[in-house]
């Protein structure tokens, strides 16, 4: 498990390589939406974060004394530092189509596929809800689906088959074909697992 050290150097390592670049550059790249003349707006699940520019300092715009996690910062700026414009092309891969992503699957699963299944498999209508507070549109997909824009280039599905006496329940989190341009594969595991531990929340 990385240590808040770690985190911290993420962090400037992310903050360092973005302040190359011009906010008009960023703000065009992300897709986020302009605050006024030095802050993004980014929405982030069921969160709205204003960030700062060049200091890229997080407040919660609805709980403005609220820290914002730091793990949720650096996948942000991580995002942010995307030299690709790549947006969804309507096709859809699985965790491990994304290049460079076999290393991190069993990471995956633990951080997302488990506890989805371990919280709604046995049964998803507790899913609607959650789903539907964090904006998630429903799917004809499995016996629920759900798909979730994350940050305006990056989109999430969520699919599950309710499981019984007879069959456990299955799961499945696919994502948009470009993903592997804009977050290194451990960055999406990440993604997953907040994505999935945010509707746990929520339900």
């Amino acid at each position: 498990m990385a240590r808040i050290d770690d985190y911290i150097e993420s962090r400037r390592i992310a903050v360092e390589s973005l302040r190359n670049d011009s906010f008009a550059d960023i703000l065009s790249r992300s897709g986020f939406a302009k605050a006024d003349q030095n802050r993004f707006r980014v929405s982030f699940l069921n969160r709205i974060y204003l960030v700062n520019f060049p200091e890229f300092e997080f407040l919660d715009e609805s709980e403005k004394t609220q820290e914002v996690p730091i793990q949720e910062q650096i996948l942000i700026l991580h995002y942010m530092t995307s030299p690709t414009d790549a947006g969804s092309t309507g096709n859809w891969i699985s965790y491990r189509e994304i290049p460079g992503a076999s290393f991190y699957f069993s990471t995956f699963v633990k951080r997302a596929i488990d506890p989805l299944k371990k919280v709604f498999g046995q049964d998803i209508s507790k899913l609607a809800k959650p789903a539907e507070t964090i904006q998630g549109q429903w799917i004809d997909a499995g016996d629920a689906g759900y798909e979730f824009q994350i940050f305006p280039k990056v989109a999430m599905q969520l699919i599950l088959w309710e499981g019984d006496d007879e069959f456990p329940p299955e799961a499945n989190i696919i994502f948009n074909e470009t993903i592997g341009e804009m977050l290194s594969p451990e960055d999406v595991a990440w993604l997953a697992g907040m994505l999935v531990y945010r509707l746990i929340a929520l339900a």
